[in-house]
Protein backbone atom coordinates (compact mmCIF):
# COMPACT_ATOMS: atom_id res chain seq x y z
CA UNK A 1 0.00 0.00 0.00
CA UNK A 2 1.41 3.41 -0.99
CA UNK A 3 0.45 6.99 -0.25
CA UNK A 4 -1.75 7.30 -3.34
CA UNK A 5 -3.91 4.46 -2.03
CA UNK A 6 -4.91 6.35 1.10
CA UNK A 7 -8.37 7.85 1.34
CA UNK A 8 -8.83 11.62 1.33
CA UNK A 9 -9.60 11.53 5.06
CA UNK A 10 -6.46 9.52 5.80
CA UNK A 11 -4.34 11.98 3.83
CA UNK A 12 -5.90 14.90 5.71
CA UNK A 13 -5.18 13.35 9.11
CA UNK A 14 -1.63 12.54 8.08
CA UNK A 15 -1.12 16.12 6.88
CA UNK A 16 -2.63 17.51 10.09
CA UNK A 17 -0.30 15.42 12.23
CA UNK A 18 2.69 16.35 10.06
CA UNK A 19 2.00 20.07 10.34
CA UNK A 20 1.59 19.89 14.10
CA UNK A 21 4.71 17.76 14.46
CA UNK A 22 6.78 20.16 12.36
CA UNK A 23 5.49 23.31 14.04
CA UNK A 24 4.83 22.38 17.67
CA UNK A 25 7.03 19.35 18.41
CA UNK A 26 10.19 19.20 16.28
CA UNK A 27 11.48 22.68 17.23
CA UNK A 28 11.40 21.73 20.94
CA UNK A 29 12.36 18.05 20.82
CA UNK A 30 16.08 18.57 21.43
CA UNK A 31 15.39 20.74 24.51
CA UNK A 32 12.87 18.26 25.90
CA UNK A 33 15.43 15.51 25.42
CA UNK A 34 18.21 17.50 27.05
CA UNK A 35 16.08 18.57 30.02
CA UNK A 36 14.21 15.25 30.40
CA UNK A 37 11.01 17.30 30.20
CA UNK A 38 7.54 15.79 29.86
CA UNK A 39 5.66 18.21 27.54
CA UNK A 40 2.22 18.00 29.15
CA UNK A 41 0.82 20.92 27.17
CA UNK A 42 1.45 19.18 23.85
CA UNK A 43 -1.05 16.47 24.69
CA UNK A 44 -3.72 19.02 25.48
CA UNK A 45 -3.09 20.53 22.04
CA UNK A 46 -3.23 17.11 20.42
CA UNK A 47 -6.53 16.55 22.21
CA UNK A 48 -7.92 19.74 20.65
CA UNK A 49 -6.94 18.38 17.22
CA UNK A 50 -8.62 15.05 17.92
CA UNK A 51 -5.34 13.13 17.88
CA UNK A 52 -5.54 11.91 21.49
CA UNK A 53 -8.70 10.01 20.63
CA UNK A 54 -8.24 9.32 16.94
CA UNK A 55 -9.82 5.85 17.07
CA UNK A 56 -12.47 6.76 19.64
CA UNK A 57 -16.02 7.14 18.27
CA UNK A 58 -17.34 10.68 18.12
CA UNK A 59 -20.07 9.93 20.67
CA UNK A 60 -17.34 9.29 23.22
CA UNK A 61 -15.40 12.47 22.47
CA UNK A 62 -13.01 11.13 19.85
CA UNK A 63 -12.34 11.79 16.18
CA UNK A 64 -13.90 8.54 14.98
CA UNK A 65 -11.15 7.77 12.48
CA UNK A 66 -9.94 4.33 11.45
CA UNK A 67 -6.93 2.55 12.92
CA UNK A 68 -4.73 3.23 9.89
CA UNK A 69 -5.36 6.97 10.27
CA UNK A 70 -4.15 6.73 13.86
CA UNK A 71 -1.03 4.86 12.69
CA UNK A 72 -0.35 7.53 10.07
CA UNK A 73 -0.60 10.26 12.70
CA UNK A 74 1.61 8.33 15.11
CA UNK A 75 4.32 7.94 12.49
CA UNK A 76 4.38 11.69 11.90
CA UNK A 77 4.57 12.42 15.63
CA UNK A 78 7.46 9.95 15.99
CA UNK A 79 9.29 11.62 13.12
CA UNK A 80 9.39 14.76 15.29
CA UNK A 81 9.86 13.15 18.72
CA UNK A 82 9.74 9.49 19.72
CA UNK A 83 8.83 10.30 23.33
CA UNK A 84 5.68 12.17 22.37
CA UNK A 85 4.74 9.35 20.02
CA UNK A 86 5.02 6.60 22.62
CA UNK A 87 2.90 8.58 25.07
CA UNK A 88 0.16 8.87 22.43
CA UNK A 89 0.58 5.21 21.43
CA UNK A 90 0.13 3.84 24.94
CA UNK A 91 -2.70 6.29 25.67
CA UNK A 92 -4.57 5.17 22.54
CA UNK A 93 -3.76 1.52 21.87
CA UNK A 94 -3.20 0.32 25.42
CA UNK A 95 -5.79 2.37 27.31
CA UNK A 96 -8.60 3.83 25.21
CA UNK A 97 -9.10 0.82 22.95
CA UNK A 98 -9.30 -1.78 25.75
CA UNK A 99 -11.66 0.50 27.68
CA UNK A 100 -13.92 0.66 24.63
CA UNK A 101 -13.65 -3.07 24.03
CA UNK A 102 -14.15 -4.32 27.59
CA UNK A 103 -15.79 -1.53 29.59
CA UNK A 104 -19.48 -1.40 30.36
CA UNK A 105 -21.43 1.44 28.71
CA UNK A 106 -21.34 3.32 32.01
CA UNK A 107 -17.58 2.84 32.38
CA UNK A 108 -16.93 3.94 28.81
CA UNK A 109 -19.06 7.07 29.29
CA UNK A 110 -17.20 7.89 32.51
CA UNK A 111 -13.63 7.16 31.52
CA UNK A 112 -13.14 7.57 27.78
CA UNK A 113 -14.22 11.15 26.90
CA UNK A 114 -11.64 12.92 29.14
CA UNK A 115 -8.93 10.70 27.64
CA UNK A 116 -10.07 11.21 24.05
CA UNK A 117 -10.17 14.98 24.49
CA UNK A 118 -6.67 15.14 25.99
CA UNK A 119 -7.84 16.34 29.39
CA UNK A 120 -6.47 13.16 30.99
CA UNK A 121 -3.68 10.71 30.17
CA UNK A 122 -3.73 6.93 30.44
CA UNK A 123 -1.18 4.24 31.34
CA UNK A 124 -1.02 0.44 30.99
CA UNK A 125 0.44 -1.23 34.08
CA UNK A 126 1.34 -4.84 33.27
CA UNK A 127 5.12 -5.20 33.63
CA UNK A 128 6.65 -6.00 37.01
CA UNK A 129 10.24 -6.36 38.27
CA UNK A 130 10.05 -10.14 37.73
CA UNK A 131 7.31 -10.29 35.08
CA UNK A 132 8.31 -8.73 31.77
CA UNK A 133 8.09 -11.01 28.74
CA UNK A 134 6.61 -13.65 31.05
CA UNK A 135 3.48 -11.66 31.89
CA UNK A 136 1.89 -14.70 33.51
CA UNK A 137 4.44 -14.49 36.35
CA UNK A 138 3.07 -11.24 37.78
CA UNK A 139 2.66 -11.08 41.56
CA UNK A 140 0.50 -8.00 42.11
CA UNK A 141 -2.72 -9.06 43.82
CA UNK A 142 -6.26 -7.74 44.21
CA UNK A 143 -8.50 -8.77 47.11
CA UNK A 144 -12.21 -9.51 46.88
CA UNK A 145 -13.01 -5.78 47.10
CA UNK A 146 -10.64 -4.93 44.25
CA UNK A 147 -7.94 -3.41 46.46
CA UNK A 148 -4.58 -3.80 44.71
CA UNK A 149 -1.22 -4.46 46.35
CA UNK A 150 2.05 -4.88 44.48
CA UNK A 151 4.61 -3.18 42.26
CA UNK A 152 4.85 -2.31 38.58
CA UNK A 153 7.90 -1.32 36.58
CA UNK A 154 8.70 0.46 33.29
CA UNK A 155 5.22 1.99 33.08
CA UNK A 156 5.01 4.55 30.28
CA UNK A 157 3.34 7.76 31.53
CA UNK A 158 3.09 6.05 34.93
CA UNK A 159 3.92 9.18 36.92
CA UNK A 160 1.68 11.42 34.81
CA UNK A 161 -1.38 9.30 34.06
CA UNK A 162 -4.79 10.11 35.47
CA UNK A 163 -6.12 6.61 34.69
CA UNK A 164 -4.23 3.32 34.78
CA UNK A 165 -5.25 -0.13 33.61
CA UNK A 166 -3.62 -2.42 36.18
CA UNK A 167 -3.30 -6.19 35.94
CA UNK A 168 -3.37 -8.24 39.14
CA UNK A 169 -4.07 -11.71 40.47
CA UNK A 170 -7.71 -11.57 41.49
CA UNK A 171 -8.83 -13.22 44.74
CA UNK A 172 -12.38 -13.25 43.35
CA UNK A 173 -11.21 -15.27 40.33
CA UNK A 174 -9.23 -17.88 42.25
CA UNK A 175 -5.95 -16.10 41.68
CA UNK A 176 -6.40 -15.72 37.93
CA UNK A 177 -5.35 -12.39 36.42
CA UNK A 178 -7.97 -9.65 36.06
CA UNK A 179 -7.77 -6.10 34.72
CA UNK A 180 -8.64 -3.16 36.97
CA UNK A 181 -8.91 0.57 36.42
CA UNK A 182 -7.28 2.86 38.97
CA UNK A 183 -8.07 6.58 38.88
CA UNK A 184 -5.86 9.24 40.44
CA UNK A 185 -5.93 10.46 43.11
CA UNK A 186 -5.95 6.96 44.59
CA UNK A 187 -4.91 5.94 48.08
CA UNK A 188 -1.88 3.66 48.29
CA UNK A 189 -0.62 4.49 44.79
CA UNK A 190 2.90 5.94 44.76
CA UNK A 191 5.65 6.61 42.23
CA UNK A 192 8.70 4.71 43.47
CA UNK A 193 11.00 6.36 40.91
CA UNK A 194 11.28 7.80 37.43
CA UNK A 195 13.57 5.66 35.29
CA UNK A 196 16.74 7.25 33.87
CA UNK A 197 16.59 6.03 30.29
CA UNK A 198 18.94 5.86 27.34
CA UNK A 199 16.44 7.70 25.17
CA UNK A 200 12.82 8.88 24.94
CA UNK A 201 13.61 11.53 27.53
CA UNK A 202 10.39 13.42 26.81
CA UNK A 203 8.29 10.47 27.98
CA UNK A 204 7.65 9.39 31.55
CA UNK A 205 8.68 5.86 32.53
CA UNK A 206 7.98 5.05 36.16
CA UNK A 207 8.09 2.33 38.78
CA UNK A 208 4.85 2.27 40.79
CA UNK A 209 3.76 0.74 44.07
CA UNK A 210 0.23 -0.13 45.16
CA UNK A 211 -0.84 -0.66 48.76
CA UNK A 212 -4.51 -1.56 49.13
CA UNK A 213 -5.23 0.78 46.21
CA UNK A 214 -8.89 0.74 45.15
CA UNK A 215 -9.50 -0.51 41.62
CA UNK A 216 -12.58 -1.13 39.50
CA UNK A 217 -12.64 -4.30 37.45
CA UNK A 218 -12.48 -3.96 33.66
CA UNK A 219 -14.05 -6.91 31.87
CA UNK A 220 -14.87 -10.27 33.42
CA UNK A 221 -13.04 -11.61 36.46
CA UNK A 222 -10.08 -13.72 35.36
CA UNK A 223 -10.02 -12.27 31.83
CA UNK A 224 -6.97 -10.10 32.43
CA UNK A 225 -4.47 -12.13 30.45
CA UNK A 226 -6.79 -12.26 27.45
CA UNK A 227 -7.30 -8.50 27.66
CA UNK A 228 -3.56 -7.86 28.04
CA UNK A 229 -2.51 -10.05 25.12
CA UNK A 230 -5.23 -8.68 22.86
CA UNK A 231 -4.16 -5.16 23.75
CA UNK A 232 -0.52 -5.91 22.98
CA UNK A 233 -1.46 -7.31 19.56
CA UNK A 234 -2.71 -3.88 18.54
CA UNK A 235 -0.15 -1.94 20.56
CA UNK A 236 2.70 -3.54 18.65
CA UNK A 237 1.40 -1.96 15.46
CA UNK A 238 1.65 1.43 17.12
CA UNK A 239 5.23 0.76 18.18
CA UNK A 240 6.04 -0.30 14.62
CA UNK A 241 4.66 3.05 13.44
CA UNK A 242 6.82 4.80 16.01
CA UNK A 243 9.89 2.95 14.72
CA UNK A 244 9.05 3.88 11.12
CA UNK A 245 8.70 7.54 12.08
CA UNK A 246 12.05 7.61 13.89
CA UNK A 247 13.75 5.86 10.96
CA UNK A 248 12.20 8.33 8.52
CA UNK A 249 13.55 11.22 10.58
CA UNK A 250 17.02 9.69 10.39
CA UNK A 251 16.72 9.28 6.62
CA UNK A 252 15.61 12.90 6.26
CA UNK A 253 18.57 14.30 8.19
CA UNK A 254 21.08 11.99 6.50
CA UNK A 255 19.79 12.86 3.02
CA UNK A 256 19.91 16.59 3.72
CA UNK A 257 23.44 16.28 5.09
CA UNK A 258 24.60 14.27 2.06
CA UNK A 259 23.38 17.09 -0.20
CA UNK A 260 24.93 19.91 1.83
CA UNK A 261 28.18 18.49 3.20
CA UNK A 262 31.10 19.00 0.80
CA UNK A 263 34.32 17.01 0.75
CA UNK A 264 36.94 16.45 -1.93
CA UNK A 265 35.45 19.12 -4.15
CA UNK A 266 31.72 18.32 -3.99
CA UNK A 267 28.76 17.05 -1.95
CA UNK A 268 29.33 13.72 -0.25
CA UNK A 269 26.10 12.48 -1.80
CA UNK A 270 28.02 11.83 -5.02
CA UNK A 271 30.01 9.04 -3.38
CA UNK A 272 28.79 5.53 -4.06
CA UNK A 273 29.12 4.41 -0.43
CA UNK A 274 26.77 7.19 0.71
CA UNK A 275 24.32 6.55 -2.12
CA UNK A 276 24.17 2.84 -1.27
CA UNK A 277 23.43 3.53 2.38
CA UNK A 278 20.65 6.00 1.58
CA UNK A 279 19.10 3.74 -1.05
CA UNK A 280 19.02 0.76 1.29
CA UNK A 281 17.75 2.92 4.14
CA UNK A 282 14.83 4.26 2.14
CA UNK A 283 13.94 0.82 0.76
CA UNK A 284 13.86 -0.85 4.17
CA UNK A 285 11.87 2.01 5.70
CA UNK A 286 9.28 1.67 2.94
CA UNK A 287 9.13 -2.09 3.57
CA UNK A 288 8.64 -1.49 7.31
CA UNK A 289 5.93 1.06 6.55
CA UNK A 290 4.13 -1.40 4.28
CA UNK A 291 4.16 -4.12 6.95
CA UNK A 292 2.86 -1.65 9.52
CA UNK A 293 0.05 -0.38 7.30
CA UNK A 294 -0.96 -3.94 6.42
CA UNK A 295 -1.27 -4.89 10.07
CA UNK A 296 -3.24 -1.70 10.78
CA UNK A 297 -5.71 -2.44 8.00
CA UNK A 298 -6.25 -5.98 9.29
CA UNK A 299 -6.94 -4.70 12.79
CA UNK A 300 -9.33 -2.09 11.48
CA UNK A 301 -11.19 -4.77 9.53
CA UNK A 302 -11.56 -6.90 12.65
CA UNK A 303 -9.40 -9.65 11.15
CA UNK A 304 -6.67 -11.63 12.93
CA UNK A 305 -3.50 -9.56 13.14
CA UNK A 306 -1.35 -11.14 15.86
CA UNK A 307 1.31 -12.41 13.46
CA UNK A 308 1.16 -9.39 11.17
CA UNK A 309 1.57 -7.03 14.12
CA UNK A 310 4.52 -9.06 15.38
CA UNK A 311 6.11 -9.01 11.92
CA UNK A 312 5.65 -5.26 11.61
CA UNK A 313 7.17 -4.56 15.02
CA UNK A 314 10.04 -7.01 14.57
CA UNK A 315 11.06 -5.61 11.20
CA UNK A 316 10.36 -1.92 11.80
CA UNK A 317 12.22 -1.84 15.11
CA UNK A 318 15.24 -3.51 13.56
CA UNK A 319 15.17 -1.07 10.66
CA UNK A 320 14.97 1.89 13.05
CA UNK A 321 17.79 0.71 15.27
CA UNK A 322 20.11 -0.17 12.37
CA UNK A 323 19.54 2.81 10.12
CA UNK A 324 19.60 5.45 12.83
CA UNK A 325 23.09 4.15 13.52
CA UNK A 326 24.00 4.39 9.86
CA UNK A 327 22.65 7.94 9.74
CA UNK A 328 25.21 8.81 12.40
CA UNK A 329 27.86 7.17 10.20
CA UNK A 330 26.86 9.35 7.24
CA UNK A 331 27.12 12.49 9.36
CA UNK A 332 30.49 11.37 10.73
CA UNK A 333 31.73 13.28 13.76
CA UNK A 334 28.77 15.64 13.62
CA UNK A 335 26.42 12.68 13.92
CA UNK A 336 27.95 11.82 17.27
CA UNK A 337 27.25 15.28 18.65
CA UNK A 338 24.03 16.88 19.79
CA UNK A 339 24.40 19.57 17.14
CA UNK A 340 22.42 17.19 14.93
CA UNK A 341 19.48 15.01 16.01
CA UNK A 342 20.83 11.73 14.61
CA UNK A 343 22.21 10.58 17.95
CA UNK A 344 18.82 11.22 19.59
CA UNK A 345 17.09 9.15 16.94
CA UNK A 346 19.55 6.32 17.62
CA UNK A 347 18.91 6.43 21.37
CA UNK A 348 15.14 6.62 20.88
CA UNK A 349 15.06 3.78 18.35
CA UNK A 350 16.63 1.06 20.47
CA UNK A 351 13.73 0.64 22.88
CA UNK A 352 11.34 -0.20 20.03
CA UNK A 353 13.07 -3.60 20.01
CA UNK A 354 12.24 -4.04 23.71
CA UNK A 355 8.87 -2.70 24.87
CA UNK A 356 5.42 -4.05 23.99
CA UNK A 357 7.19 -7.40 23.52
CA UNK A 358 10.89 -7.84 22.77
CA UNK A 359 12.07 -8.83 19.30
CA UNK A 360 12.71 -12.30 20.68
CA UNK A 361 9.05 -12.57 21.71
CA UNK A 362 7.93 -11.36 18.27
CA UNK A 363 9.99 -14.12 16.65
CA UNK A 364 8.41 -16.61 19.02
CA UNK A 365 4.89 -15.45 18.10
CA UNK A 366 5.67 -15.72 14.38
CA UNK A 367 7.40 -19.10 14.67
CA UNK A 368 4.62 -20.66 16.75
CA UNK A 369 2.03 -19.56 14.20
CA UNK A 370 4.17 -21.02 11.45
CA UNK A 371 5.03 -24.33 13.13
CA UNK A 372 2.00 -24.95 15.34
CA UNK A 373 2.46 -27.71 17.89
CA UNK A 374 5.92 -28.51 16.53
CA UNK A 375 7.17 -25.27 18.08
CA UNK A 376 5.97 -26.09 21.59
Amino acid sequence: MSLHELTDEQREIRALARRFADEAIAPHAAAWDHDHRFPRGVFAQLGELGLMGACVPEQHGGAGTDFLSYVLALEELARADGGVAVTVAVHTSAVELPLLAHGTPEQVARWVPPLAQGFELGAFALTEPEAGSDAGALRTRADAEGRITGAKQFITTGAQAHLLIVFARDESAGGEISAFVVKRPASGLAVAREEEKMGLHSSSTAALTFEQTPGERLGPAGAGMRIALGTLDGGRIGIAAQAVGIAQAALDVATAYARERHAFGGPIGRFGAIQEKLAEMQTEIEAARALTWRAARLKQAGLPHTVEGAQAKLFASRVARHWTGEAIQILGGYGYTREFPAERYYRDAKVTEIYEGTSEIQRLVIARALLGEAAR
